[in-house]
């Protein structure tokens, strides 16, 4: 999994007074849990913008001016009301050895067999949550859903997993290609096919009898 790259500074203080200003100058006031005790630091608010904006899942590395390193993913996150700013951020620290539970993106791919025919991709879960240990978590989650037709669906339980747990149930719906008004049945436009195949054979031989 990618990972981005934060620069911070271990706070001495954590009081209301001092996380007051660390805002107003620019800086968002940071806890990381999960090791030994919890490690407040704060960061530029920009440079949550690559974690923060995005669909993707990263893991992130927290680099303290004391030289301390830390493997950590974004646990909760804190925003204004109103502006919009970042107010607070949680991270949960990482360890090799260790699993962790983090959300990844599902990532569709191929053109369905429903859609063509006009029906209605639906995605139900944008997000799956799994859990592994850090150098097993996947980028994303990919579906190819070529084969899918009007009325199919993908489940939790149909798809692979390679060194990581899915903690959902199997029956949960990732995606499905839904009928409509315009739409047009699989089984017709395959009989339509064959039929077309079926008049062009004797056509050919005709052709080839004169």
């Amino acid at each position: 999994m990618k990972s981005i790259t934060i620069n911070g500074s271990q706070r001495e203080s954590v009081g209301k007074k001092a996380t007051k200003a660390l805002r107003n100058a620019g800086q968002v006031p940071c806890v990381l849990y999960g090791g030994d005790k919890p490690v407040h630091f704060s960061a530029p608010e920009l440079a949550f913008s690559k974690l923060v904006y995005t669909p993707n899942a990263h893991t992130v590395v927290i680099n303290l001016e004391s030289g301390e390193v830390l493997n950590a993913v974004l646990q909760d996150i804190q925003f204004h009301p109103v502006t919009d700013r970042i107010l607070h951020v949680d991270f949960y620290q990482l360890f090799d050895d260790k699993e962790i539970a983090l959300d990844i993106p599902v990532q569709l791919v191929g053109n369905s067999k429903g859609v063509k025919n006009g029906g209605v991709l639906r995605r139900n879960n944008r997000k799956l949550r799994v859990k592994a240990l850090p150098a097993n978590l996947p980028d994303f989650i990919e579906i190819d859903i070529t084969p899918l037709k009007i009325g199919d669906k993908v489940a939790v339980g149909e798809l692979p997993t390679n060194n990581y747990t899915f903690l959902h149930t199997d029956n949960i719906v990732v995606c499905q290609i839904k009928t409509s008004r315009t739409a047009v049945a699989d089984d017709e436009e395959e009989e339509e096919g064959a039929a077309a195949e079926g008049a062009e054979a004797p056509a050919a031989e005709e052709a080839a009898q004169e």
